[in-house]
């Protein structure tokens, strides 16, 4: 698989994360979530739901606009955290 077609299987991951749930890293580019990393930070299309893409504790690699983002569409938090148990994805 080239690098373009892997960055396209992980942006059609990240597109197919639904609102109000979220995916880590590592679910949309399973054994190189810093692949997804750098997909996610390549891409230009505004209508990618990159928000939606968070690391495997919870944590927000984006901050408070991430958060903001995520609270807007429900997604449940624990202190700083998003509460994976709630809206992780199920796979």
């Amino acid at each position: 698989m080239t690098r373009d077609q892997r960055a396209a299987a992980i942006l059609e991951r990240v597109r197919a994360t639904p609102e109000g749930f979220v995916r880590t890293y590592g679910d949309v580019s399973p054994g190189a979530p810093r692949v997804a990393g750098a997909a996610l930070h390549a891409c230009e299309d505004p209508d990618i739901p990159w928000h939606r893409i968070v690391r495997a504790d919870g944590s927000l690699a984006k901050g408070r606009r991430q958060r903001r983002l995520l609270a807007a569409e429900g997604v449940p938090f624990r202190g700083e955290r998003v509460d994976m148990r709630a809206a992780r994805l199920p796979e």
